[in-house]
């Protein structure tokens, strides 16, 4: 039987509310000792909380879930309290006199959620990600994975898995007797649609990962151009000095923002350009690396000329000092004209990649998958040789499963759990 645990669920210090969770089989039963007479299970109801002695340490809703009906699938209670710190202490400190009751650990309440089949792994992630979520993208990403639609792929891609290994053995084992028909082409037809998917998946991983993670923008040109000016005026903050003074810039800069719903990290680098200053050439090949590994480049030039640097077709190339400039097209950082542009072309560029950006939200997602597609392909092979490779083939469908089953934490693997709730909060 699984301890009986306590947490303070919202965040910590003074707010106007909190809520102190309980779950585990005395969950009802520790209300009970603070004093609380028991409303029926999900209806709220005003309760005095009182003390060990009869004192009353405050009024609060006290809400209660039945096995089966909660979070993490056990019986639950939940204490609303005010968020005072005070009151929060004191009613920790009451539980904590309890025998029955412990204080949870960093993610405890989840990992039960799916210990008890409330959650799947990648749903327990997707909630992380979710907690943790800084824009809209972000918030709806999360929300998709954890409402369950990679888990629902995953659990198909499975099912189909499994009946394609079941024909197979169905053959290995009746070897000897006369098979009704050949189950060569249902085989591989399921193999071969399950690898599909699982490939389609694996080509938007990349985009949905860096929607996750955040998209890296950097704003690269020659010196005095006005890069530093410009990322000032994205950030809407003096996030880096400007001056009239070439080569002012001479480490990479970053500001973390969000652009239109998406999260993204503005990078300023060092001017391009050649220079005996032994610091500065630093900084210019350290701006030409971060701008190597950005997933989208702003090049800026007041003069028309460009530093000599491989370009890709998604680079985006604007003309600066537009208050000093008669080209129309130019843009101004310091005056404002301009800069909208300069912020609808990153959207629609990053859109272009976020949209329908997939499930694959983690290197361990992308990896697994990248296994099961190995193996999916030796089994392929095996099966297209012929009858007698038929258990070999049917030995790799089984490692696929397998890595499907890790994917979603239906096998116990220690290792992956124990790294995924390690950066999960007290009350979570």
């Amino acid at each position: 039987m699984m301890d009986t645990i306590f947490a303070l669920a919202t965040g910590e210090g003074k707010s106007g509310l909190a809520v102190v969770r309980i779950s585990g089989t005395s969950a009802w039963s520790a209300v009970t000792a603070l004093g609380v007479d028991l409303p029926a299970p999900r209806k709220t109801a005003l309760r005095k909380i009182l003390d060990s002695e009869g004192g009353v340490l405050d009024e609060a809703l006290v809400l209660l879930f039945e096995d089966g009906k909660s979070f993490t699938g056990e019986r639950v209670a939940e204490l609303h309290l005010h968020g005072s710190i005070a009151i929060v202490r004191a009613v920790l400190a009451e539980l904590g006199k309890l025998p029955e009751l412990r204080l949870a650990e960093p993610g405890e309440f989840t990992r039960r959620a799916l210990e008890n089949g409330r959650l799947d792994l990648v749903q327990v992630e997707a909630l992380s990600d979710l907690i943790e979520s800084e824009t809209e993208g972000q918030r709806r990403q999360a929300l998709r994975v954890f409402e369950g639609a990679f888990g629902e792929k995953v659990g198909q891609w499975r099912v189909n898995l499994i009946r394609a290994a079941s024909l197979l053995e169905a053959v290995i084992d009746f070897a000897d007797e006369e098979v009704p028909e050949d189950v060569s082409d249902e085989v591989s037809d399921l193999i071969g649609r399950v690898s599909k998917e699982i490939g389609e998946e694996l080509e938007k991983s990349g985009a949905a990962e860096r929607l996750r993670l955040g998209f890296d923008v950097a704003i690269i040109g020659a010196p005095n151009v006005g890069k530093s000016t410009l990322l000032n005026a994205l950030a809407g903050r003096d996030a880096a000095i400007t001056s009239h003074i070439a080569g002012t810039t001479r480490d990479v800069i970053e500001v973390r923002m969000d652009l239109g719903g998406l999260p993204v990290t503005l990078i300023d680098t060092a001017g391009v350009r050649e220079t005996e200053d032994e610091v500065e050439a630093l900084g210019v090949a350290r701006a030409l690396e971060r701008g190597d590994r950005a997933d989208l480049r702003i090049f800026l030039s007041d003069t028309g000329t460009f530093p000599d640097v491989p370009r890709r077709d998604s680079d985006l190339v604007f003309a600066t000092k537009g208050d000093l400039s008669k080209d129309p097209t130019a843009i101004s950082a310091l005056n404002g004209h301009g800069v909208d542009r300069v912020v609808t072309a990153i959207q629609d560029r990053l859109k272009e990649r976020s949209t329908d950006g997939g499930l694959v939200t983690r290197e361990r997602h992308r990896m697994a998958l990248e296994r099961a597609t190995v193996l999916l392909e030796n089994s392929a092979r095996f099966l297209n040789i012929g009858t007698d490779q038929y258990d070999l083939a049917a030995e790799e469908l089984r490692s696929a499963i397998r890595e499907l089953e890790i994917l979603i934490g239906q096998v116990d693997v220690e290792a992956v759990l124990d790294e995924v709730f390690a950066n999960f909060c007290l009350g979570k």
